[in-house]
């Protein structure tokens, strides 16, 4: 709250008190600078304290029927409503022990009568400053708490953005590759969404491990920069000694991730997922792939994700070496892949959600001059 518009709202006083005149007193007294609400008993008090705006003080009479006003001051101060409600006892009881039991209680101060009106009005102003200083506080807090919050919202963006620019600088050495990077993380996130429903992948295709899984993507061809710009942007067919430093993209990329995991001196899931997709990513299912010529299970689900998301965007995007295929000829071509370098039921799902990966291909295709065009 604005602290000048604070000061001009009327605080709210509750004055709880069965005796009519000791009402008019006190009302009468605090009437032209506070607010004023009435209670006679302490049940109605209860009422009147839970209902919002509450109170900003309570004035409370100790010696009333039914509910004395020991007990309404107990029952403020259990519920989360009212606790923080200060509460100013009134009273003929004027002992010690009378006293101690108010403060214990919960009572800010304690007046005995017959009040005094300076010392009423001086009690009740000293009482409201700090209501008015708590209020001013608490409202500082939630602002510096919402600073902090933003401000850790935007650090917790920084690891993305040092992901993507450490995937871009991969990406940079292709200038045939554009957006690759941006769909083929939405690929595996929206393939990894359907296939976590199925048993066999349920397990490792929780909804954390999935973010995961998109913000590590990107990472899959960030060896390809040690890979040799003749050979890496070489317009026609690589010959077989060509292929073979081509294949070393795979390598760099799993050591690169390996030397972040020496240098933290731990690994985590993100690490993990990033070491599988850019180790594994051009193995297939039946063993002919590489670095390691994996098949089956053996290939890291992660693996097997980006292996999907990766050929169907090689497939419709124009290379040095290729025109591009169309969305359908993309998918009549991956088709025939199904139980060979594609895991089968990870193929099937493919299949179904095909008109999503379209989606995502054309929400982040390329224009004429290379630049995003995001629809």
């Amino acid at each position: 709250m604005n602290e000048a518009h604070d000061q001009d709202v009327k605080q709210v006083i509750l004055i709880v008190d069965d005796t009519p005149d000791n009402i008019t007193l006190l009302s009468a007294l605090l009437k032209d600078k506070y607010k004023i609400k009435i209670a006679t008993n302490g049940l109605k008090a209860l009422h009147i304290a839970s209902i919002d705006p509450s109170p900003d003080l309570i004035l409370l009479d100790v010696m009333m029927p039914e509910m004395d006003g020991y007990e309404t001051c107990r029952r403020l101060k259990e519920n989360p409503q009212t606790n923080q409600i200060p509460v100013i006892f009134l009273t003929a009881k004027s002992q010690v022990s009378d006293e101690e039991m108010g403060l214990k209680l919960g009572a800010v101060d304690y007046i005995s009568k017959p009040v005094s009106p300076p010392i009423v009005l001086a009690r009740v102003a000293t009482q409201l400053n700090l209501v008015r200083a708590r209020n001013l506080l608490q409202d500082q807090n939630k602002n510096l708490e919402g600073l902090v919050k933003d401000r850790t919202r935007k650090l917790a963006k920084m690891p993305d953005a040092i992901i993507m620019a450490m995937a871009s600088l991969a990406e940079t050495r292709d200038n045939d590759t554009g957006n690759h990077i941006r769909r083929t993380q939405n690929y595996v996130a929206a393939l990894a969404r359907q296939l976590k429903n199925l048993p066999r992948f349920s397990s490792e295709l929780t909804d954390e491990n999935i973010e995961l899984l998109y913000k590590s993507a990107p990472l899959h061809d960030i060896g390809k920069v040690g890979i040799p710009d003749n050979i890496l942007l070489k317009p026609g067919k690589l010959t077989s000694e060509e292929f073979e430093v081509m294949k070393l993209h795979t390598n760099y990329g799993r050591e690169t991730i390996l030397s972040v995991e020496r240098y933290l001196g731990e690994s985590n899931e993100f690490l993990r997922f990033a070491r599988e997709i850019t180790y594994s990513h051009q193995e297939k299912w039946d063993g002919s792939g590489y670095p390691e010529n994996l098949s089956g299970d053996a290939i890291p689900i992660s693996a097997r994700l980006m292996a999907v998301a990766d050929v169907y965007d090689a497939l419709i995007s124009r290379r040095v070496y290729k025109p591009a295929f169309t969305h359908e000829e993309a998918i009549d071509s991956m088709r025939k892949g199904r139980g060979r370098h594609f895991d089968p039921e990870m193929m099937d799902v493919f299949i179904k959600i095909t008109d999503e990966f379209r989606e995502i291909a054309m929400r982040y295709r390329e224009s004429e001059a290379g630049e995003t065009e995001i629809y």
